[in-house]
């Protein structure tokens, strides 16, 4: 990390390219792999992740809207792109233009985006989404599939070239909602055309319920970033680390207070050192009392309430910490790892929270080891 920085996150795009072929290991070769690099990569740099991964592998990329799918294209990326959420008329203008795939869920959906490639003289290509059981977006019975199909149809200007769903529960312990899930999505899809590709598999479903879901691809989303939703054997990588820096530091005397609303008490004589980040950079304030941190190697408290730009540390074991040195939000130093998944625990959230929680303070520097 630059020397004058305070907070950078840092990602390893070996460590993505790692984490494809770890899957591509566990998925049958017949299936594409498409990596999900909505949300900004969840955190981790969407043109970035999508150029590594890709180079790993990948065949597909898959986005939560078109303004972000028209990022990749602007940064180079001539991939597929699938636009997994709804789209409003005016982007699926730009879907077209772009040469970017979208998700239908009804006849509405086909009448805009019918217009939207007459208007830009463009074929427009489409995956049906089908509600299973998530209950979000998706046609919900095979009345509703038919109709949409005909719309397709009878439109100009567009080609079905895909169907998926999505688990709600893959990563739950009872696997009957799966399994009924799994049976709705081969009953609104085994009669489709054989050069449609079908698609249902998120990363729980990769690691526990291959080859049965597998279909003609699989998404990977949170596990490319080295995050098993459920417990496995394989060998993922976390992709990145959030490092800050000491701002300052101080010896306080028995009993005196630090933070807001005098919460945390020195019980000795209390070497504290305050860190340039808090929850104005998006390190999440609800894990105030809880969090730890790394520094020289060693795992040391957060004490008294996380602020808007800072946190403060009890070093008093650790010895010679000093102004500028750097600090390990989340990452690992020598044998000690603080994971999303710890952050998230302290936080009383989850890691996928964790991961995209940093704001714009927080500039990426990225990492290639190959």
């Amino acid at each position: 990390m630059p020397e004058r920085e305070r907070n950078r996150r840092l990602v390893d795009l070996s460590a993505i390219r790692h984490n494809v072929r770890v899957i591509r290991s566990l998925v049958p070769y017949s299936a594409r792999l498409l990596a999900v690099v909505k949300a900004d990569a969840y955190g981790h740099g969407s043109a970035e992740v999508a150029a590594a991964a890709l180079k790993a592998g990948a065949n597909f990329l898959a986005v939560a809207t078109v303004p972000e799918g028209k990022n990749l294209r602007m940064k180079g990326i001539s991939a597929p792109i699938l636009v997994l959420g709804e789209s409003t008329a005016r982007e699926m203008e730009t879907a077209a233009f772009e040469d970017i795939t979208i998700a239908v869920s009804s006849v509405e959906d086909i009448r805009m985006a019918s217009e939207a490639a007459e208007a830009m003289q463009k074929t427009l290509c489409l995956h049906l989404k089908v509600d299973t059981g998530m209950g979000r977006i998706g046609v919900r019975t095979l009345e509703e599939r038919n109709q949409v199909l005909d719309a397709v149809n009878r439109a100009k200007g567009l080609k079905l070239t895909g169907v998926f769903t999505h688990f709600a529960d893959a990563d739950g312990e009872d696997a009957a909602y799966t399994d009924l899930q799994l049976a709705r999505f081969h009953e609104m899809t085994d009669d489709l055309p054989s050069d449609v590709i079908r698609h249902c598999a998120n990363s729980a479903a990769i690691l526990r319920r291959m080859p049965e879901c597998a279909f003609d691809m699989v998404r990977m989303g949170i596990v490319l970033y080295g995050y098993p939703p459920v417990a496995t054997d394989a060998d993922f990588q976390m992709a990145m680390e959030w490092k800050s820096r000491v701002m300052f530091v101080k010896t306080i005397a028995p009993g005196e207070s630090v933070s807001y609303g005098c919460t945390w008490h020195a019980g000795r004589e209390t070497r504290v050192a305050t860190v340039g980040c808090g929850y104005g950079d998006g390190y999440h304030r609800a894990a105030s009392g809880k969090a730890q941190v790394l520094i020289h190697g060693v795992r040391v408290p957060v004490i008294g309430r996380i602020c808007m730009d800072q946190m403060m540390i009890d070093v008093t074991d650790v010895p010679d910490v000093q102004v500028g040195d750097a600090v390990t939000l989340m990452g690992r130093e020598g044998s000690e790892c603080i994971s999303a998944e710890d952050i998230a625990g302290w936080a009383g959230t989850i890691s996928y929270e964790v991961l995209l929680a940093a704001t714009g303070r927080v500039k990426y520097t990225f990492m290639d080891e190959d």
